[in-house]
């Protein structure tokens, strides 16, 4: 499979374009960012936002058999303005789509976040159907990002997964991050999984690994053939308790959910 990977420079990107290469994938990068020294990977440097670049991108993958999936990472990491997280989020994501309908592209699969339901409280295992609860601007636009490839799946039939990813990181550095990490390894076996999984239409699956301690439910990702295999509770014994652990395991947003993340829209 050709697959277009967006922000293939960021730290998830710079993991998935090595582990979807080893698992057969033809892969292209695309980022605002230059290529890697030494990437061998097919690269465009390229804003997101801008339809007419991320046009031209699609047009210029035609002339050489297209693309067949499109993974889209790219996007403020963080939280930011309103206008900002929108432009960032959801324009981007549009662009993508537009060129997707155009060039015959059947498939995407979306970082989302465990932001979009961050100011959830914390309770048993949160399945995908509760209502969005965004914590932040982020989320927000994170939840706009969602209704879109919604409409898209409805209106022109283009797969859609949206991955509420947790917490990326080679291993676990809080205690939070016991219930919410998404190992590196994990990553790359949930990106296959959407990317494979026959006709999901539009899905939304929590991007965690088989922790423990985990909040989330893991029923729809292993539904689309994603089999997590590690579990943040091998690193539990050498993280620290700190004094902010208590609030951040008060909604599942952790952090962002607290009122240090209060500003105004605009």
């Amino acid at each position: 499979m050709r697959v277009l990977v967006t922000g293939a420079a960021g730290s998830i990107g710079s993991v998935l374009l090595p582990g979807l290469t080893a698992l057969g994938h033809d892969v292209v990068g695309l980022d605002r960012s230059t290529a890697p020294d030494g990437s061998d990977d097919a690269w465009y440097t390229v804003d997101a936002t801008d339809p007419d670049a991320v046009e031209a991108v699609f047009a210029d993958l035609g002339s050489s058999g297209g693309v067949d999936a499109v993974v889209h990472l790219a996007g403020i990491p963080t939280e930011a303005s309103l206008p900002d997280e929108l432009h960032s989020h959801v324009v981007s994501t549009a662009a993508l789509l537009d060129a997707m309908v155009v060039h015959g592209v059947g498939r995407i699969v979306y970082a989302s976040s465990n932001h979009a339901v961050g100011l959830t409280p914390r309770r048993d295992e949160l399945s995908v159907d509760v209502r969005p609860r965004p914590d932040t601007f982020y989320g927000v636009a994170k939840v706009a990002a969602e209704a879109l490839l919604s409409l898209y799946a409805d209106r022109h039939g283009i797969d859609a997964v949206a991955l509420r990813i947790g917490s990326f990181l080679p291993q676990p550095e809080t205690r939070r991050h016991l219930s919410t990490w998404l190992s590196p390894d994990d990553g790359v076996r949930m990106v296959q999984a959407a990317l494979t999984t026959p006709a999901p239409g539009y899905a939304v699956v929590y991007g965690v690994s088989a922790n423990t301690r985990g909040w989330w439910d893991l029923a729809p990702g292993r539904a689309l053939g994603y089999d997590p295999q590690d579990d943040a509770e091998d690193h539990a014994d050498r993280l620290p308790v700190r004094e902010e652990d208590v609030a951040e395991a008060g909604h599942v947003g952790g952090e962002f959910a607290t009122e240090a993340f209060h500003r105004p829209a605009l």
